[in-house]
């Protein structure tokens, strides 16, 4: 048998048993493509701030003390953007978020908590078939296997995509969408054209999705990287949740003038507000949109004398760690911004269209199959001759 014929049904099969959730992720994935920017719009009227003319944002302590006697309570995060019109945004729970006006201190309001639960619940679709507790565990196994079969196919579609004889007219054939086909010809044509365009941004995006879904591909990526992902790690972080009484607001206006310096294109600075005993303040600086790798930072400061105690740009990284940095937000095509993610939407669209018509095309085979089956009539016996 051809390697050609036995890569088209090992193709078909794996198409068959991972079609259903490889078609639910790249459904969910293209409702996620623009989820940063929807959740912006849905945030507009408590995101914007009218600044009057000359006025300056309030430090940092101001801000926070002002919070505490609105709210009760400090927030466990605190993000400042550089542009005037944005208002801070206080963390005070995995799902709350909290807009705050950086000039009077006053509370503007809540985060859409619609939009947020509406992506939360797509992306526990796309992650975790929706399963909850204890079956998540298993969830994330299958739609693990169902990234490495989607890899898989993929993989094996490019090579029975492309035309045995590289002439125009058989490129043509495969490449070029054309119209006036129906039923069977039309998904055939349809499965063609949109694999060989999808091919070379579902890899990638699969690629990711695969290196997230087992730790056996995150340390392959390491160890091609020639580094240990034990070592390359950046140092643990601490919780993200705690009591108000936890954390403290003291000493922070030299060390957020010092994380303003420390990178003057900054656009946006993330305080983890830090205990009331710790040594340590850590900020994350960003130049970029939020979901860039080689645009974000880490800087430790000492929160007595404000001196740095360790800075972390992306190139100090190791290649390893650098690499996967990349992969989150190269799954959803953000690292390279609207563009990128314009593409990873568009890729997953065409994931749906490609599982659609494999089905289709396999049913139809299956139907054909049958009733090629049934119209087979078996011979009968010769009777015995008596003697």
């Amino acid at each position: 048998m051809k390697i050609r014929k036995v890569l088209f049904w090992l193709h078909l099969m794996a198409g068959a048993t991972a079609g259903v959730v490889i078609l639910l992720m790249s459904a969910t994935g293209v409702l996620l493509t623009y989820e940063r920017q929807i959740i912006e719009w849905a945030d507009r009227d408590v995101r914007l701030v009218k600044p009057a003319a000359g006025t300056e944002r309030l430090p940092v302590e101001p801000l926070l003390d002002t919070f505490r006697r609105q709210r009760g309570t400090l927030p466990e995060m605190l993000t400042i953007r550089r542009d005037p019109r944005e208002a801070a945004l206080f963390s005070t729970g995995r799902e709350s978020a909290l807009y705050v006006d950086p000039y009077t201190g006053k509370v503007l309001g809540e985060g859409s908590r619609g939009a947020r639960k509406f992506f939360r619940e797509v992306t526990a679709w796309h992650r975790w078939l929706a399963a909850s507790g204890e079956r998540r565990a298993a969830a994330r196994a299958v739609t693990g296997a169902a990234n490495l079969l989607f890899l898989f196919l993929v993989i094996s579609g490019a090579y029975l995509w492309l035309p045995r004889k590289w002439q125009w007219r058989n490129i043509k054939a495969v490449a070029v969408l054309r119209g006036g086909l129906s039923g069977k010809a039309r998904d055939f044509h349809w499965h063609h054209v949109f694999g060989i365009w999808c091919a070379a941004p579902l890899f990638f995006i699969v690629l990711t999705g695969v290196v997230m879904s087992y730790p056996w591909a995150n340390d392959l990526l390491f160890r091609m990287a020639g580094s240990e992902a034990g070592r390359s790690a950046p140092p643990r972080r601490e919780p993200a949740r705690r009591e108000a009484a936890q954390v403290s607001a003291d000493g922070l206006n030299p060390l957020w003038l010092r994380a303003e310096r420390q990178v003057e294109t900054w656009k946006s600075i993330t305080l983890r507000m830090p205990g009331a005993g710790a040594r340590t303040a850590q900020f994350t600086i960003d130049e970029g949109n939020g979901r860039q790798p080689r645009k974000r930072s880490l800087l430790t400061l000492d929160r007595q004398s404000a001196a740095v105690v360790r800075w972390e740009p992306f190139e100090s990284n190791s290649l390893g760690r650098r690499l996967r940095s990349w992969v989150r937000f190269g799954h959803t095509g953000e690292a390279f911004g609207v563009v990128g993610q314009t593409v990873a939407g568009a890729a997953s669209a065409g994931g749906v269209l490609l599982v659609w018509t494999g089905i289709a095309l396999a049913a139809r085979r299956f139907i054909a199959w049958k009733r090629r089956a049934a119209k087979v009539v078996p011979r009968e016996a010769p009777e015995e001759v008596a003697v």
